[in-house]
């Protein structure tokens, strides 16, 4: 396909992509205020459907053992609401058991108390807490009847009004109470029943609705979205068991009453994120604050907390998420706050596997690519466009924090070939559309300047590096270049990459701007005495007069090779691949170069050959046929 027509093709594609209209605004506003008003009818499916998630490999396991699909659902499913009832149970019967110890605990709570208070007692900011207290405590002590001779407040009398009932109305009011949370657990259960039987019907039938005209996409959408969630849900209770099996015990050890109602809520509540470990530990500190009259337990409790969960956090969990959830940590919170509103504490407890179904939808539904975009993990830019971004907003430190990141991994010239020269060509895009003007050229080349300042020291280091085959010398071993700006400061960008890629590459090479060009400074080229003299052009088809500089360095420096680069986009590159056409390539060898290249690694692989210069000739001229002029008509 021609270049031309592929680039028509890039931006009808782009042109084709979904964006967010406000029909769209209108419509995700409308099926979130209907899932608010119908809690009642969502809340009991979306639970049915992420436990059906959890459960359906353990399905498919005992399936896979020979199990009969409804023995194999059955079993799977008694087995689980059994264990979610006995742990109901066990925090019910603990609950009951805290309530009857905390009239216990308020002579404890009344001496700390006390104890601070007079501890705070003097100046500063004790103090003054101290006097605020004293101040409420005399405003509520006048606003209560008072005895007439000792003058200390009388505590009124409780007043109740007790209407008559029976036994069959208390009866009735017990079961009606009963009846919601009953009836909904039982919905539950039923939905999950039949979801786990017709799993395959269903699954055609979502296809069949939502995308019959592309099944690979919509099995690759089920198929991520189920082995996601579920793999969160298993490994969140596996890391949740794991922290709350220490704390139990130990929270047992130091004397905190009710150690076992305390190990089984903070299983639960860290399915909460992040806000789930806070409010795990509020109740045991609490109490341990309550237990005792010395601060002793407080702080061993404290120091519990702590040390489970760092080991937990910088141990277990790594070895647990083999593989991400896919959602960004700001994208937990937002999800935690926006299904919290839409269905209560339920949803904040479902909020993260929840929001992962809709990231999963919007990776491969091009409908739904907003959740992608905004709640995924993924990078949405290409990492040369993000640092063109940076380089236009003048961020040389997280430019150079980038480079640095990534030239963990790969050499510097791999990354100037995929990252660097891609965004500054970009940039040459841009300002040939106009879009980019003279100012912001040159503040983007100041950056792109400070960041490969830094980058010098990275060279180097590649330079002192031992080949991997041993005392293999680098290919540029011995040989001395020049790197040239073509005709702008982004030339001299570009000039500056390859040199210090040379360098890397062993090579004693240095680079000038395109200013040392002029007839005022020419001879910082001509005094270099290099062996090779590159001269880097971003656009691809120079003046002719940037082409006859080729020739005039030839002319001076008849020793060295003069070559040009022309700077050619990957395919991948945003709006279209970018790539001189043949009628430049010839101009520029018959202006004399020696070579003629468009890449990275065919600059060095030039630059580093054994070649001998080519004779410069003198310029081929038209020939144009001569006609004899014809006399003026009389």
């Amino acid at each position: 396909m021609p270049d031309r027509i592929r680039a028509v093709v890039v931006n009808e594609v782009e042109k084709a992509r979904p964006r967010m209209t406000l029909a769209t605004l209108f419509a995700a506003t409308l099926i979130t205020g209907v899932l608010h008003v119908g809690q009642e009818i969502f809340l009991p499916l979306a639970i049915a459907v992420l436990i059906t998630f959890a459960l359906s490999p353990l399905v498919d396991v005992l399936r896979n053992r020979g199990l009969p699909r409804l023995l194999a659902v059955l079993g799977t499913v008694t087995v689980a609401f059994a264990a979610i009832g006995i742990f109901l149970l066990i925090v019910v019967s603990q609950l009951g058991q805290l309530a009857r110890q905390l009239p216990t605990f308020q002579a404890n709570i009344v001496t700390k108390l006390e104890a601070i208070r007079s501890s705070g007692e003097g100046t500063g900011i004790g103090a003054r807490l101290s006097r605020i207290i004293g101040a409420i405590n005399d405003e509520i002590g006048s606003a209560l009847p008072q005895d007439a001779g000792t003058g200390l407040p009388v505590e009124p009398l409780p007043v109740r009004v007790i209407e008559p009932s029976n036994a069959l109305g208390t009866l009735l009011e017990l079961v009606l109470s009963l009846v919601g949370p009953v009836a909904m657990a039982g919905l539950v259960v039923v939905v999950v029943i039949f979801m786990l039987l017709e799993r395959n019907e269903l699954r055609d039938r979502f296809i069949r609705l939502v995308g019959a005209n592309d099944i690979h996409r919509m099995t690759q959408v089920l198929e991520d979205a189920g082995g996601r969630v579920g793999r969160y849900l298993i490994g969140q209770l596996l890391v949740n068991a794991v922290y709350a099996l220490p704390i139990g015990v130990g929270l047992w050890l130091i004397g905190v009453p009710n150690a076992l109602l305390w190990g089984l809520l903070t299983l639960v509540l860290r399915f909460v994120p992040y806000i789930g470990t806070v409010l795990a530990a509020a109740f045991p500190l609490f109490l341990a604050f309550a237990v005792a009259p010395g601060w002793s337990v407080l702080l061993w409790t404290a120091a519990l907390f702590l040390v489970v969960e760092l080991i937990t956090s910088n141990l277990v969990e790594p070895w647990v998420y083999g593989s991400r959830t896919g959602l960004s940590s700001l994208a937990i919170i937002v999800a935690a706050i926006f299904w919290t509103w839409v269905w209560g504490p339920m949803g904040l407890v479902m909020s993260t596997p929840l929001t992962v179904c809709l990231v999963v939808l919007g990776r491969h539904v091009p409908q739904f690519e907003i959740f992608a975009v905004l709640f995924g993990d993924r990078p949405v830019l290409a990492p040369e466009a993000r640092l063109y971004q940076r380089f236009l907003a003048g961020d040389a430190i997280e430019s150079t924090f980038r480079a640095e990141e990534a030239l963990e991994e790969v050499w510097l010239a791999d990354y100037y070939r995929d990252v660097a020269l891609p965004a500054l060509m970009l940039a040459q895009t841009d300002y040939e559309r106009g879009v980019v003007n003279t100012a912001q050229e040159e503040r983007l080349a100041q950056t792109a300047m400070r960041v490969l300042d830094d980058l010098d020291e990275v060279a180097e280091e590649e330079r002192q590096t031992p080949d991997d085959e041993g005392d293999v010398p680098h290919p540029g071993a011995g040989r001395q270049l020049l790197c040239l700006g073509g005709r702008t400061v982004l030339d001299d960008v570009t000039a500056r990459m390859l040199a210090q890629a040379a360098t890397a590459e062993g090579a004693e090479a240095k680079a000038l701007s395109h200013v040392d060009l002029t007839p005022a400074r020419f001879a910082a080229v001509t005094e270099s005495g290099v062996d090779v003299v590159l001269v880097c052009h971003l656009d691809l088809s120079p003046a002719r007069g940037a082409v006859l500089q080729v020739r005039r360095i030839k002319w001076a420096m008849p020793e060295a090779r003069v070559g040009l680069v022309i700077w050619q986009s990957p395919d991948g590159l945003a709006g279209g691949p970018r790539r001189p056409d043949g009628a430049t390539l010839r101009a520029i060898m018959e202006a004399g170069a020696d070579f003629c290249v468009t890449t990275l690694e065919a600059a060095l692989s030039e630059a580093f050959a054994d070649r001998a210069p080519l004779p410069l000739t003198a310029p081929r001229r038209k020939t144009r046929s001569r006609r004899l002029r014809r006399p003026p008509a009389t």
